[in-house]
C-alpha cells in the first residue's frame, strides 16, 4: 500500500493493528455484514477538462430561477456593490487566516478590528467581538452571558414577538445550560410592557431578551425596558438587523446592556441560506464575559501601528465544557465582507439604502391594501417589512406569484403574508407584484 497524502506508515499501520488485536485492516470491519458491504465501483463520472467543468456548472446553474424577491423573516435581498467581492478577494485578507501569529496575520486582525470598531458605532455600544456564528446563535451566547452575569439567577424572559428561529436555538442552548426560558406575552404585535414587569417582580430573571424590528417587522418602542430590567438586576438583550440601524434608535440608545443579530443585510448575499455572521457588541463591564475573540491595536518595536489579538477566555481550548463559541473560516470571511460593505457604503450610503427599503415596504403596503383584498395586521409603524391578511387563498396566491417570477413574502398564518421591501425592489417590481394580485 502507498498512497503519498496518507501519515500513517506500514510500519505504524501495523503497530497500531497489533494494538488492538487485529490481523489486517479488513479485520476492524469484520462486524459488518457483508450485505451491506459496498462490493461496486464508485459511480465516479468521467475526468473532464476545465473548459468541460466550467461548461458543466454553467449548465447546472441556468436550471436555478432567479426570482424577485419580496421575502423576508432575517434573510433580506441587499444591494452589494462590485468592489466588495474584488477586496475581499484580495490576498492578503483573503489568506490570512488564523490571526493567532499577529506577525503574519496582520490583513486579518486589521479588518477584524475594523469590523469591530464599525459595529460598536452602529450599535451604540461600548464593545464588538470578533463576530459569532449566525445572529440566532449569538442571542443564544447572549443568553449564557446574562445568567453568567447574574451567578445566582438562572431564568431569561423572552418576548413572544422574537422570529421563532430564535426562540428555538435559545432554547436549546438553555436546555443543557439548565437555564429556564419564559415567554413575555405579546400585544397588537409588540411585547407586552406589563407582563414583563410582573415576570420581573416575580425575581430570579437573569436577562430579557426583546428584537428590533421584530419578528412581524413592527418597530418597538422600548421606552422604560431597560430601566425595568436593570432594577431587576436583569441584563436587556436586543437582537437588531444589523442594515436598520443606520436609521433606527440603536440599542445603546435604548440602554440595552447586550446587542445581538445577523449582519446579512450588510450587503451579504442571500446564499440560499449561508454562510452568515453573528455580531455582539456590549458595555464594556460585560467584556470578559463575551464569546469568541477582541482584536486591539497597539505599536510595533519600531512604532508602527500593529494588531493583536487583546481578549480571548482560555477556556476555548482547554475547557470545552466551560468554552463560548469560537469564531470560524466561513463568519470571519463573512465579517470581512459586511467590514468592506460598510466601508465602501459609508454612514450616508448606508442610510440612503435602508431609507429606500422603508419607502418602498410602504408604497407597497399602500398598493395592497387598494386591492381592496389586504389589511394591515398590525396598527404599528413598520420599517421594510409588515404583515397583512389575504381575503383569499394565500397558498393558490403564492403559486402565481412564482409562476410570475415573484418570491412573494413569507406566509406566517394561514390567511397572512409577510412581505419585505428592500433599496433594490424598483416601483415597477412592486407594480408588477400587485398586477399579478
Amino acid at each position: 500500500m502507498s498512497y503519498k497524502y496518507f501519515p500513517h506508515t506500514e510500519a505504524d499501520i501495523k503497530a497500531m493493528l497489533e494494538r488492538v488485536g487485529v490481523q489486517s485492516l479488513d479485520g476492524l470491519y469484520a462486524e459488518v455484514p457483508e450485505s451491506v458491504r459496498f462490493r461496486r465501483d464508485y459511480g465516479l463520472p468521467e475526468a473532464m477538462s476545465e473548459m468541460e467543468v466550467r461548461d458543466f456548472f454553467r449548465r447546472l446553474g441556468s436550471e436555478n430561477r432567479q426570482l424577485t424577491c419580496f421575502a423576508g423573516a432575517g434573510v433580506y435581498d441587499h444591494y452589494t456593490p462590485a468592489v466588495v467581492p474584488q477586496i475581499v478577494s484580495r490576498s492578503e485578507f483573503l489568506t490570512s487566516y488564523t490571526p493567532y501569529q499577529a506577525e503574519i496575520s496582520q490583513g486579518t486582525l486589521h479588518y477584524i478590528f475594523e469590523y469591530q470598531s464599525m459595529m460598536a458605532e452602529l450599535t451604540g455600544m461600548d464593545i464588538s467581538n470578533a463576530s459569532l456564528y449566525d445572529g440566532t446563535t449569538a442571542t443564544a451566547e447572549a443568553v449564557l452571558m446574562a445568567v453568567a452575569a447574574a451567578k445566582k439567577a438562572a431564568t431569561v424572559l423572552v418576548s413572544e414577538t422574537v422570529d421563532p428561529k430564535i426562540q428555538a436555538v435559545v432554547r436549546t442552548y438553555a436546555h443543557f445550560r439548565g437555564i429556564t426560558i419564559e415567554m413575555i406575552a405579546a400585544a397588537d404585535g409588540a411585547t407586552d410592557k406589563a407582563d414583563l414587569e410582573r415576570r420581573l417582580a416575580a425575581g430570579g430573571v437573569a436577562g430579557v431578551v426583546v428584537q428590533q424590528p421584530n419578528r412581524y417587522g413592527v418597530v418597538e418602542d422600548y421606552t422604560g425596558f431597560a430601566d425595568a430590567t436593570h432594577a431587576a438586576k436583569a441584563l436587556l438583550i436586543m437582537n437588531c438587523v444589523a442594515a436598520d440601524l443606520a436609521v433606527l434608535r440603536t440599542p445603546g440608545e435604548w440602554g440595552a446592556d447586550i446587542a445581538v443579530g445577523d449582519g446579512q443585510s450588510l450587503g451579504l448575499p442571500m446564499s440560499f441560506g449561508g454562510p452568515y455572521v453573528g455580531y455582539m457588541c456590549c458595555r464594556e463591564k460585560l467584556m470578559r464575559k463575551m464569546p469568541g475573540r477582541i482584536v486591539g491595536m497597539t505599536r510595533d518595536s519600531r512604532g508602527q501601528r500593529a494588531f493583536v489579538l487583546t481578549l480571548q477566555a482560555r477556556e476555548q481550548h482547554i475547557r470545552r465544557e466551560k468554552a463560548t463559541s469560537n469564531i470560524c473560516s466561513n463568519e470571519s470571511l463573512m465579517a470581512l465582507f459586511a467590514t468592506v460593505y460598510m466601508s465602501v457604503m459609508g454612514r450616508q450610503g448606508l442610510r440612503e439604502a435602508a431609507e429606500l427599503s422603508y419607502a418602498g415596504a410602504h408604497y407597497l403596503m399602500d398598493r395592497l391594501v387598494d386591492t381592496g383584498r389586504f389589511k394591515p395586521v398590525f396598527s404599528r409603524p413598520f420599517f421594510n417589512e409588515f404583515c397583512v391578511r389575504y381575503a383569499g387563498d394565500v397558498d393558490e396566491l403564492q403559486r402565481r406569484f412564482i409562476t410570475a417570477g415573484i418570491l412573494g413574502g413569507v406566509k406566517v398564518a394561514p390567511d397572512t403574508i409577510m412581505f419585505a421591501v428592500t433599496e433594490k425592489r424598483t416601483k415597477e417590481e412592486i407594480d408588477k407584484l400587485i398586477d399579478t394580485i
